[in-house]
């Protein structure tokens, strides 16, 4: 357990590397405005936090640099206390309406631009959405093209030949039986193919739908979860240690399958996910930080927000506008999903 001045060195060890970017010594935080000790007694207490593993030093005569569970109790302090929010994240989405993927993108964006680090935001799942509409439409005698539009703006084609001319008559009728049939399903649900059957279908609309059942089917099966990345090119200027931590992190923002495993990591784990350096359970995230939440409906998790960058990040802000992106955004799916 640290005393309350063990604590509050370290912490003004952590704030002097995030401004100096190099080596805190004793000489320059006796100096700094509030601090009553002297640099003896302030050597001693960094000699005794290096010794406990909070903070270390490239070498002898350097000052010292805050190690990742320096990191941890400095942020764990935060979070108790409390962050308020900072107001850098100011997005208008009310005016997107519906199009989930517009609102992904500008969300990713802004976070991106108001904490200066990379910021990934994973989309809602397909099959969580709806179906809003759907298009039958005769582009020519025997080629028939189905839309379906979701819930969340997302939309889905698939053409169908046929062998023979296809009645205009009967591509109006299918238009109309589906959406009465399927509109506000979930396009994962069960027994989304079920409900295209009735009793009162005659052999040929039968038919005519059995042909077109897979675009249903299918919609679930064939998504994907869709991960939005912004500010990539920020890593070639962030305080990475080496080129290689760059690489491994360039690598990792390539390999979406593995970023969107991290965040779904953090659905789990409200309300605010953050690992630091070695934390990380992947290995191309050992030299970075990693501050996430999630964002979606009242009882459901539907995707999350995160912010990617050195140990040697503001955490205060980081933290603070990713709950205020993960508000802002559960605020906007809460009005599509209503």
């Amino acid at each position: 357990m640290l005393t309350e001045r063990q604590q509050q060195l370290l912490q003004r060890v952590i704030e002097g590397h995030l401004q100096l970017g190099q080596p805190v010594g004793s000489k320059w935080l006796a100096d700094q405005p509030g601090v009553a000790w002297s640099s003896s007694t302030i050597r001693h207490e960094l000699a005794t936090l290096e010794d406990l593993g909070f903070l270390d030093h490239p070498h002898t005569s350097a000052g010292r640099l805050p190690t990742d569970t320096g990191y941890r109790i400095y942020v764990d302090s935060l979070l108790e206390h409390g962050i308020e929010p900072q107001g850098g994240f100011k997005l208008e989405l009310s005016t997107m309406r519906r199009e989930v993927d517009a609102a992904m993108r500008a969300t990713t964006e802004m976070l991106s631009q108001v904490t200066d680090l990379v910021a990934a935001v994973s989309a809602p799942p397909l099959h969580t959405a709806t179906i809003r509409h759907i298009e039958v439409l005769l582009l020519q005698p025997r080629i028939v093209l189905v839309v379906v539009i979701s819930s969340t703006g997302a939309v889905t084609k698939r053409i169908f030949t046929f062998d023979r001319p296809v009645d205009p008559g009967l591509i109006d009728w299918a238009a109309s039986y589906l959406n009465e049939r399927l509109e506000g399903m979930d396009l994962g649900a069960l027994m989304l193919r079920s409900r295209l059957d009735s009793d009162e279908l005659s052999g040929t609309e039968r038919t005519f739908l059995d042909v077109l059942k897979p675009v249903f089917s299918d919609l679930a099966e064939t998504s994907e979860d869709t991960i939005y990345v912004e500010g990539a090119a920020r890593l070639l200027t962030s305080h990475f240690g080496d080129v290689d931590e760059v690489n491994d992190l360039m690598r990792l923002l390539e390999r979406r399958v593995t970023l969107l495993s991290v965040l779904r990591s953090t659905l789990n784990e409200p309300p605010v996910y953050l690992r630091i350096g070695h934390e990380n359970a992947t290995p191309e995230l050992r030299s970075a930080s990693v501050v996430a939440a999630s964002y979606g409906l009242a009882n459901r998790a539907l995707g999350a927000i995160s912010v990617i960058g050195p140990v040697r990040m503001d955490y205060e802000r980081a933290i603070s506008s990713v709950r205020e992106a993960a508000s802002t955004l559960s605020r906007f799916v809460e009005e599509v999903y209503e």
